[in-house]
């Protein structure tokens, strides 16, 4: 298959030109397809003519210019007698590396594009697209029933309903792996796992070990070898733990916590575990450090991390397999967001970023509470007081803080307050 062509195509889908391409499939496929759904259920999204480009809206500034230079936009013309003939094998390549929104659309050309997310060879070509910057499954205060999607690429909010999940309590997203978001009710019982975009949801059997208090909770996806499948850990601050394995769907307790380690564990439950090649880190107090427990070799280990001083607010997150730590430095009245990373020669911490001295202004005599909503190289942190309420991303890689768009329910005006939340890298075929 020849890379550049799957790639050229993909360019042609998100600039517009899409529209047409389906055009013509929907002529090479109506005698062995059915439509699955009128276009016009679709919003926006409609089905031109082939000999009609699609509108490209212009800035007022963009159309006089052209206007007075006398240049004229080109009429792209897709011919009949060209996409008919695209090879089948082609398809799946090119669906699979269109974005998210895209692709939703796409699967209103036919049943056999609408049936993509069952496929195995789909599967195969997903995999083999490079993931993007993950999105944020969060809740609000407003409304703890249902959550909210943030994606970042578009800097924008998505308010996706998931019907199978239980209303008659309240669902916090703990954890995530693989396109899949784990959940935990309030009353620390009942596990669920769900992928947000396809809605596929399994709710989890019922723990072996009846611990009602508060857990952590870390998850990860199996190794390649064992088919697939996931893995989620939960640990309570007495010791107890256990292991629930997809294949088996079912929880095992693989044994008591090892002396060296000491009880009880006073784990930061302000901040998510993180997950590196299969080790779930999880941040503990007195005495400050890290505990891991490596979910494919049974094997737990502890680390003790001194933190910086005048530290509050502190999570973990993870980078490419490096361990970082995101928290509120505080020093007479000024406060500022520090990023820090792990040392693995001298396990201790070294600040490496911070955010701008002119968005700290802000904070300044105020009373800033801070939450990490994703900490998967990709941070979301939400940023609270009395008199403001303050939403950024912090990009681990390019060290890059942005603001982030308030968070409004449809035709809504009043922005929601973010009470929580997970990142999770977008996958279309992954299922619970």
């Amino acid at each position: 298959m020849a890379t550049g062509v799957v790639y050229t195509l993909v360019e042609i889908a998100e600039d517009g030109v899409y529209s047409m391409l389906m055009t013509t499939l929907q002529m090479s496929f109506t005698e062995s397809y059915s439509f699955v759904m009128p276009a016009e259920r679709f919003g926006s999204f409609k089905m031109l003519e082939s000999s009609k480009p699609p509108p490209s809206k212009k800035s007022r500034k963009e159309r006089t210019r052209r206007k007075s230079s006398g240049l004229t936009t080109p009429t792209v013309v897709m011919e009949e007698e060209i996409w008919k003939d695209f090879p089948e094998d082609l398809f799946e390549a090119v669906i699979a590396r269109l974005p998210i929104v895209a692709f939703f659309r796409f699967r209103s050309v036919c049943q056999k594009w609408n049936s993509l997310l069952s496929s195995e060879s789909f599967s195969e070509q997903c995999a083999q697209v490079q993931q993007d910057n993950p999105w944020f499954y969060t809740i609000t205060h407003e409304n703890v029933s249902a959550g909210a999607i943030y994606n970042p690429s578009l800097k924008k909010w998505h308010h996706p309903t998931i019907p199978a999940l239980p209303t008659e309590t309240i669902l916090f997203p703990v954890a995530s792996a693989g396109g899949l978001v784990c959940f935990h009710d309030i009353g620390h019982r009942n596990f669920y796992v769900c992928n947000p975009l396809t809605q596929s949801l399994k709710e989890l059997p019922a723990r072996s070990v009846k611990v009602w208090s508060r857990i952590a909770v870390g998850m990860t996806m199996n190794e390649s070898s064992t088919g697939g499948g996931y893995k989620i850990l939960w640990v309570g601050c007495d010791g107890e733990y256990e292991v629930y394995d997809s294949h088996s769907n079912s929880w095992n307790h693989p044994g008591n916590m090892p002396s060296n380690i000491r009880l009880p564990l006073c784990l930061n439950f302000r901040s998510q575990a993180v997950n590196v090649n299969g080790t779930i880190y999880f941040m503990r107090s007195d005495p400050e450090g890290v505990v891991s427990y490596d979910l494919f070799t049974g094997v737990w280990k502890q680390y003790l991390i001194p933190a910086p001083l005048h530290l509050s607010d502190h999570t973990l997150a993870e980078c490419g397999g490096r361990i970082m730590l995101v928290g509120l430095l505080t020093k007479n009245a000024a406060t500022c967001v520090c990023i820090w990373e792990l040392q693995k020669m001298t396990l201790l911490w070294k600040e490496v970023d911070r955010m701008p001295n002119i968005w700290c202004l802000e904070f300044y005599g105020k009373h800033i509470r801070m939450t990490c909503l994703g900490n998967k190289g990709l941070l979301m942190l939400s940023l609270r007081s009395r008199q403001m309420n303050r939403l950024v991303t912090y990009n681990v890689v390019s060290r890059e803080w942005l603001k982030v768009p308030g968070c409004m329910v449809p035709r809504g005006k009043k922005r929601q307050g973010i009470a929580c939340g997970t990142a999770f890298h977008p996958c279309l075929t992954a299922t619970a």
